[in-house]
């Protein structure tokens, strides 16, 4: 039988954790498994997780394979280090003793750099709720300020409101323009200058008599 070790879902929507377990490789995700070895819950921060480390190392051991996600965790936990130490000494490559100390020394420093990792949230969500009472402090001077200026000011700007009545009469003085625009009635009489040059149209009339001469020198 195949077995693997993977996650297992449960929770409600939307803020899911995850049980590690050992499964049949072809059993359902979510469905029968054969161990359950730890919890991952990634809603905390830093997550959360719990690994069986004995029993862990003892499925590897037997073949089992870990899915890329269970990899991750059970290599951060330490659980893939203490195999590969115990197959180290399977192998002669150092004894049980040695295996031990070079875990030990391992998980101290893995330690350290958790407790600096929350050290530094800590300090991080204490910075943030100090500048956002900051923040919130000079929000609240300025709005009693505004408050404050917002009653004084209607006393001081009543006789302003008062000044757009004295432009009143300003408004009236286009009315003053209106015989400009009567100038071109001037011009009428001009029009009618071809009517004076009526009379030069009559001189042929005057040439008439001087034919008769002619007619009577004849």
């Amino acid at each position: 039988m195949s077995v693997k070790i993977r996650l297992q879902r449960h929770g409600k929507k939307g803020k899911p954790f995850y049980w590690i377990v050992a499964a049949d490789s072809r059993s359902k995700r979510d469905g029968k498994y054969l161990e359950k070895l730890g919890v991952y819950n990634p809603n905390t921060n830093p997550a959360t997780i719990e690994v069986d480390m004995d029993n862990s190392v003892k499925w590897l051991q037997n073949g089992a394979q870990p899915t890329k996600t269970a990899r991750n965790i059970l290599s951060y936990k330490g659980v893939l280090l203490k195999y590969h130490l115990l197959g180290g000494v399977a192998k002669g490559a150092f004894d049980e003793q040695e295996a031990e100390k070079r875990f030990n020394d391992w998980m101290d420093d893995k330690l350290k750099r958790i407790d600096q990792k929350k050290s530094d949230l800590q300090k991080l969500k204490e910075d943030q709720k100090a500048k956002a009472l900051e923040n919130e402090k000079i929000a609240n001077e300025a709005r009693i300020k505004a408050q404050e200026e917002a009653l004084e000011a209607p006393a001081e700007e009543a006789p302003a409101e008062e000044a757009p009545a004295e432009e009143a009469p300003a408004e009236e003085a286009p009315a003053e323009e209106a015989p400009a625009e009567e100038a071109p009635a001037e011009e009428a009489p001009a029009e009618e200058a071809p009517a004076e040059e009526a009379p030069a149209e009559e001189a042929p009339a005057e040439e008439a008599p001087a034919e008769d001469e002619d007619s009577k020198d004849q």
